[in-house]
């Protein structure tokens, strides 16, 4: 007699070997209402995948001027080349081109650190994020005295393009 057999036998009669409807348990997010959209146990939505919920943010807005004041602190408290490029990717990240005041923290503090490389990376992502070459030459003629005490050099003067 096979073991499977006699587990039957032992059970008693039943009425079926195999369920025709399985309970499956509630997943514990339907259950504590993290899913309000899904009903309990169902797979159908309440509500169509098109409508959302208007989020909130509990953050104000930042002004120009806040923006441009946090990232000369930033600048100014740099320690090592991985803080003065993290905040360089922050400072950049944003939809806007950073004051000169916060180009020139950030060359201040590449001289701190002892980075040229990310002094003229610098003005590499000055070109890239402003809208003309007018404005790239206004930075460039602002922070001329300061790129000429720092001895920092553009990539447009180490590589010439030929011409």
């Amino acid at each position: 007699m096979s073991a499977s057999l006699l587990r039957v036998a032992v059970r008693g009669p039943s009425t079926t070997f195999f369920r025709a409807n399985p309970i499956r348990p509630t997943p514990l997010a339907a259950r504590a209402g993290v899913l309000p959209g899904i009903i309990a146990g169902s797979t159908l939505p309440t509500a169509s995948f098109s409508t959302s919920q208007y989020m909130r943010s509990e953050h104000k807005e930042e002004t120009f001027e806040e923006f441009t004041s946090r990232y000369e602190k930033e600048f100014e408290q740099v320690n090592d080349v991985f803080e003065l490029q993290r905040n360089l990717n922050n400072a950049f990240a944003y939809d806007l081109v950073p004051a000169p005041s916060v180009v020139e923290a950030a060359l201040k503090a590449a001289r701190r650190v002892n980075d040229f490389a990310t002094a003229v990376r610098v003005f590499e992502a000055l070109k890239a994020k402003v809208e003309n070459d007018g404005q790239y030459n206004q930075y460039l003629d602002e922070l001329k005295p300061l790129r000429e005490e720092l001895g920092v050099v553009l990539k447009e003067d180490l590589y010439p393009e030929a011409k």
